[in-house]
């Protein structure tokens, strides 16, 4: 529990370091009609969109998946993604979307709202999710961003879950 509250503190407090954006880099980039292509790290609980893979005691679990948006007006995309993973241990494999939006903050801090689901393999129930997260959009280049954040996903099927689950992502985006 110690080091999820010391890895919270550490997302928000990169968010005011003195690695300020300059506003006309970080406007051009989330501005109307430019397109977001990123990968996020993910969660094996949820099936995402995410990148991941866990292995333990023989066991495998991975994913791979993109999101892509559009900004509709300046700082607000909306956005949309596939994943595809497999687990070992059930030989199973799961097919994940995601549709939602993204709103940058004064063009830096996103905040997102999604819809995320998946299809699993021969599953009497797929999860299904709406996920809120903020973070902070570090712009590395002209069309590269660093996005760590916070995630917290509600599940909307009782039936496979009726808990949420609290992540801690870092996404890597394109912006062109």
């Amino acid at each position: 529990m110690k080091k999820t509250i010391l890895a919270i503190v550490a997302v928000f407090a990169m968010a005011f370091t003195a690695n300020a954006q300059d506003d006309d880099k970080a406007t051009g980039q989330t501005s109307e009609g430019k397109w977001l292509i990123e990968a996020n790290t993910g969660n094996a609980v949820l099936g995402t969109t995410g990148i991941y893979f866990t292995s333990f005691d023989g066991e495998s679990v991975f994913n791979i998946g993109l999101d892509g948006g559009y900004f509709v007006i300046d700082d607000l995309a909306i956005k949309a993604g596939l994943g595809y993973g497999t687990d070992s241990a059930s030989d199973t494999s799961i097919f994940s979307y995601r549709l939602g939006a993204k709103y940058y903050v004064k063009s830096m801090i996103p905040v997102t709202l999604d819809l995320t689901g998946s299809s699993i393999e021969d599953a009497n129930e797929n999860p299904l999710w709406l996920g809120v997260g903020a973070g902070y959009a570090w712009f590395v280049g002209k069309n590269v961003s660093i996005e760590p954040g916070l995630r917290y996903n509600i599940s909307l099927n009782e039936d496979f879950t009726d808990e949420g689950v609290l992540q801690l992502n870092i996404g890597f985006a394109l912006h062109f």
